[in-house]
C-alpha cells in the first residue's frame, strides 16, 4: 500500500491548494456536470454525483451553485464538456497523466503543451506512459473504533481487491468499475467513508536529485493546478 500512500499525499496537497483558489468552484462544477450527464441528476441513484456534492460542500461551494450546475447539466442547453486524458513527461522524464474536462479541446491541448515545454518536459502520444500506471478505485474509511478483520471481510465480500491500514484510516482498493458498488456496500454496513476516488497509481516512483528539476516540477504542478480545465493529474515523482 506504500505506493498509494505517496499518491494520496500528492492528491491531498493538490486539493488543499485548489481549495484556496476561486477556480475550485469551476472545477467541481465541471465534475458535477459530467456526472449528471453520465448518470442522471438524482444523487439518490447516482453515487458519483452524491460524492461530488459532498466534496463540493466540503470545499465551501454554496448550495445554490451546486443546484444551479445540476439543473443546467440536466437541461438541453448545457455545455458540451468532454473528458480527455493527456500523457507526457515532466522534468527528467517524470511520467505524467493529466485528466481534463473541457469545452474546447484545442485550447486545452495548447495550454498543456505550453506548460510541459516551459518547465522541462513534453507532451507525448496516447499510451506513452499509461503502461506505468494502474487504474484503481480508492475508498478511504475512518478507522476509529473499527475492527480491521471485520472491515476487511466486508470490503472483500463487496468486491474490493485489497485493504490496508494507514495511520487512522483504512484504504480500500477496488477495480474501477466496482468502486461505487463497494463504497455503497461499506456505507450500508455502517462504515464511515471519507473519500472515494478513481486513481492511476504508478508502479514505481522516481526521485529528483537535481534542485533545478525539482523547481521546474513544482512550477509545472502549480500551472496544472491553476488551469480550470485540469481536473486531476498523476505522476511518479517521489517528492517526500
Amino acid at each position: 500500500m506504500s505506493g498509494h500512500s505517496k499518491w494520496n499525499n500528492i492528491k491531498h496537497k493538490k486539493e488543499k491548494t485548489d481549495a484556496q483558489r476561486a477556480k475550485v468552484f469551476t472545477k467541481i462544477g465541471k465534475e458535477i456536470a459530467m456526472a449528471v450527464k453520465a448518470g442522471g441528476a438524482d444523487p439518490a441513484s447516482n453515487s458519483k454525483l452524491r460524492d461530488l456534492i459532498a466534496k463540493a460542500k466540503s470545499l465551501n461551494v454554496p448550495n445554490d451553485n451546486i443546484d444551479r450546475v445540476i439543473k443546467k447539466a440536466a437541461s438541453s442547453d448545457s455545455e458540451n464538456y468532454e473528458s480527455i486524458f493527456y500523457e507526457g513527461y515532466g522534468p527528467c522524464g517524470i511520467a505524467f497523466i493529466v485528466e481534463c474536462t473541457t469545452d474546447n479541446r484545442n485550447r486545452t491541448s495548447a495550454d498543456l503543451r505550453h506548460y510541459f515545454d516551459k518547465f522541462g518536459g513534453n507532451l507525448g502520444t496516447t499510451g506513452c506512459v499509461s503502461y506505468l500506471f494502474t487504474d484503481t478505485g480508492i475508498i478511504i474509511l475512518d478507522a476509529e473504533g473499527v475492527d480491521e478483520d471485520a472491515v476487511m471481510e466486508a470490503a472483500l465480500e463487496a468486491g474490493a481487491d485489497d485493504i490496508g491500514l494507514e495511520e487512522d484510516t483504512f484504504e480500500v482498493l477496488t477495480p474501477p468499475a466496482e468502486l461505487y458498488n463497494v463504497k455503497d456496500a461499506l456505507e450500508s454496513a455502517g462504515y464511515r467513508v471519507l473519500s472515494t476516488e478513481e486513481a492511476k497509481i504508478p508502479s514505481t516512483f522516481v526521485n529528483l536529485s537535481d534542485e533545478e528539476a525539482v523547481i521546474k516540477m513544482q512550477k509545472l504542478i502549480d500551472a496544472l493546478d491553476d488551469n480550470e480545465d485540469v481536473q486531476n493529474y498523476w505522476h511518479n515523482w517521489e517528492n517526500e
